[in-house]
């Protein structure tokens, strides 16, 4: 068996359109392919009857040195129920960790619009850190790099 290698962070949403959006815009973030999979091999692996899903592949850093990170937003036909508030020292809680030059100065940036947990705060590591919500309620970490 050959190593595990990182490949994409996926997040499931409702509306694809509108979380391509947000990405792009708030985290300037590449939109590197669209597609659609479906049939009875998809439904199979993901264990949901008759599941057809459209995609988004967003490229986050690297800057074509391989060290690029996929973003990939996915939203399901057919749609399940919301997760619970996404609250994160819930078992099983995810969220996508983004990191950026200056944490303060992409608060600043951040549209009036756009939700956050906190104002950046720096912990007791050092860290710099700041908690995004995107359109669907997933939860995005900054950090400084």
């Amino acid at each position: 068996m050959s190593d595990p290698t990182p490949h994409h962070v996926g997040l499931t949403v409702a509306d694809l359109d509108r979380a391509v959006d947000f990405y792009a815009e708030t985290f300037d973030l590449d939109l590197a392919a669209e597609f659609a999979v479906g049939g009875e091999a998809f439904a199979d692996a993901v264990a949901v009857d008759g599941a057809a899903a459209d995609f988004a592949h967003l490229v986050a850093g690297g800057e074509g040195d391989g060290n690029e990170t996929i973003v990939e937003l996915v939203a399901y036909d057919p749609e399940g129920e919301p997760t619970p508030d996404p609250e994160l020292n819930r078992p099983g809680a995810v969220h996508l960790g983004l990191s950026v030059d200056d944490v303060e100065a992409f608060h600043r940036g951040l549209d009036d619009d756009v939700e956050t947990l906190s104002e950046p705060r720096t912990t007791e590591s050092g860290t710099t850190v700041l908690f995004v919500v995107d359109p669907e309620g997933n939860l995005i970490e900054v950090l400084d790099a």
